[in-house]
C-alpha cells in the first residue's frame, strides 16, 4: 500500500483543503497526519507543544508519517514541519509528493497568525513565518516531485494543476 499523492507545504498552503479536494476528485480516501498525531496523543497539537515540547511532537509526527506511508493508499497530507525529519524525507522517496508553495504574505494572511499554530505564536509572528519558510523551502523542494504555487489560485485551480502535472 502506498499513497497516490502526498501533499505538503508550510502553514497556510492549503494542505488539508487541497488534499481533501484531491481525494474527492480522484475518488480516493483522505488522511491527515496531524489528525493522526492528535488521535494518538489524545490532545491538540498546541497542547503537545505546550506540555510536552516540540521534540515530543516531532517524534509523534515522524511515527504518524511512517504509519500512513505504509498503510494509506489515497491522498495523504503531512504537517508543515514533517520534512524537518531526515528519516521522513528518506521515506518520501519514490512517492508522488506535491509541494504546495505559498508566499509569506499570503501564508500570513491565510493563517491569520493563529494561536492554534504553535510555531507562529510569539513576539514577531511575521518574522517567525519568514524564518520557517527560509528553513523549510529547500526541504520541501528536496522531496517534491511536483510544486504548485498556490498564492493566486483557488483550491479547485490548485487541484487542476496537481492533476495536470501528475497525469
Amino acid at each position: 500500500m502506498s499513497p497516490r499523492f502526498v501533499v505538503l507545504g508550510p502553514p497556510g498552503a492549503g494542505k488539508t483543503t487541497i488534499g481533501g479536494l484531491l481525494a474527492e476528485r480522484t475518488g480516493l480516501p483522505f488522511r491527515d497526519t496531524d489528525e493522526d498525531v492528535v488521535a494518538s496523543a489524545g490532545k491538540p497539537i498546541s497542547d503537545i507543544f505546550t506540555t510536552d515540547g516540540e521534540p515530543v511532537f516531532r517524534a509523534l509526527e515522524e511515527q504518524a508519517v511512517a504509519d500512513a506511508l505504509a498503510t494509506h493508499d489515497g491522498v495523504l497530507a503531512l504537517g508543515g514541519g514533517a520534512v524537518l525529519s531526515p528519516v521522513t524525507r528518506q521515506r518520501l522517496a519514490g512517492h508522488t509528493v506535491v509541494f504546495l508553495n505559498v508566499g509569506m504574505a499570503e501564508g500570513v494572511r491565510r493563517t491569520g497568525l493563529s494561536s492554534a499554530r504553535p510555531l507562529l505564536a510569539g513576539v514577531s509572528p511575521r518574522a517567525t513565518f519568514k524564518a520557517l519558510l527560509d528553513a523549510r523551502l529547500p526541504l520541501y523542494r528536496e522531496v517534491a516531485t511536483v510544486e504548485v504555487v498556490t498564492d493566486d489560485l483557488s483550491p479547485e485551480q490548485v487541484v487542476d494543476a496537481v492533476l495536470d502535472r501528475c497525469g
